[in-house]
């Protein structure tokens, strides 16, 4: 049976970019067909404007479409609620078996200027799921806390609250025994709102200039299906306590833009380091990297909390922190890379960043 199969997911944060993409994933029944989708967010613009997508969807003939699609009303529900109220938080909870917390303030410069805003959507949100399962005493199975490169070794507001929250969800497994709570963290998704290659679109599509932070600047390559690929991985093998990190190539930003210019007679533009924006994404640690193990296609930080920590039987995977800053690929590649895998984002995403379907 699969992890999914008849189950009901809540996603709060449902209608970002990963949200989207992951309901997507989910629908196709590759983890199995979930018995309900739940897609909790604040923002009723964005649920009416996906609820109308699998409305015109459901009209295809594809055979496909029609597995995948048949009976959507059933699977999909769309919620109105708020992570950092802690009553919609409960009510919502009351109805699943599987959470993926997606609700989070990520800007790194709005997260500066408004710190208090991020610790009350990225800790107070965590903290709300943890203790409504706990006071309530919910049957829910797994939480899978979706994080980032940003809190490892924090430099910014985005990545301090987002460290609580790994360390919120990580401890909860002590508070909540009979619910699993793991969790992902990835670097900057590529397609995801307010990222790099929709920024560079936007500009190239306006004739430019493509607006560079610094030569030095280096990113992984990630895509959306990349990161709902982590999560599955999280769910299907990961122990409590766990963060999975997935390995993936590099490229310095400036070799990013000059691939997706190509030939075009467009500029870019040197603009300097944003507020609490770090030149390199670092993933895992030296300090987290003695606990780190490898499986499969994801590097695994074990819980350093010795109540947390079972199964302590795998070797040790990392001996240094990872990096962008390691093994970073050159132009040619960098442009192969992007050939291949992501010059297809043109097709879907838009000038905001927004996933396409």
């Amino acid at each position: 049976m699969k992890p999914f199969d008849q189950r009901r997911i809540l996603i709060t944060g449902g209608t970002g970019s990963l949200g989207k993409v992951l309901v997507r994933r989910l629908l196709s029944g590759e983890m199995g067909l979930p018995a309900k989708i739940i897609v909790f967010s604040r923002d009723e613009a964005k649920q009416h404007f996906m609820r109308i997508e699998y409305q015109n969807e459901r009209g295809s003939t594809a055979a496909t479409d029609e597995i995948i699609y048949h009976n959507f009303e059933r699977l999909l529900e769309f919620r109105i609620g708020d992570v950092r109220d802690f009553s919609s938080v409960a009510a919502a909870l009351r109805d699943a078996d599987f959470v993926v917390n997606g609700a989070a303030l990520k800007q790194v410069p709005t997260c500066e200027y408004f710190p208090y805003e991020a610790v009350r959507t990225n800790i107070t949100g965590a903290e709300n799921i943890v203790r409504a399962i706990q006071e309530h005493r919910l049957p829910i199975q797994t939480v899978v806390g979706v994080s980032t490169d940003k809190a490892c070794k924090p430099v910014n507001v985005m990545g301090m609250t987002k460290a609580l929250q790994e360390r919120i969800f990580v401890q909860a497994n002590m508070r909540c025994q009979n619910t699993r709570f793991v969790c992902v963290r990835y670097g900057n998704v590529l397609a995801s709102r307010g990222s790099v290659i929709p920024l560079f679109h936007e500009q190239i599509r306006r004739g430019g200039p493509v607006t560079i932070t610094t030569v030095e600047m280096t990113r992984f390559l990630l895509s959306l299906d990349d990161a709902v690929d982590t999560i599955f991985a999280a769910v299907s093998t990961g122990r409590p306590g766990d963060t999975y990190v997935p390995r993936a190539p590099s490229a310095r930003v400036v070799d990013i833009a000059a691939a997706l210019v190509g030939d075009l007679p467009i500029q870019t533009k040197i603009v300097g380091i944003r507020p609490g924006e770090k030149i390199h994404e670092i993933m895992v640690s030296l300090e987290e990297a003695y606990r780190t193990v490898e499986r499969g296609r994801f590097y695994v930080i074990r819980p350093m909390l010795p109540e947390v920590l079972h199964g302590d039987d795998e070797p040790q995977g990392l001996h240094e922190e990872y990096s962008s800053a390691r093994d970073v690929m050159t132009l040619q590649q960098t442009r192969q890379l992007l050939e291949s895998r992501y010059l297809m984002l043109r097709d879907t995403i838009d000038a905001r960043g927004e996933v396409l379907r």
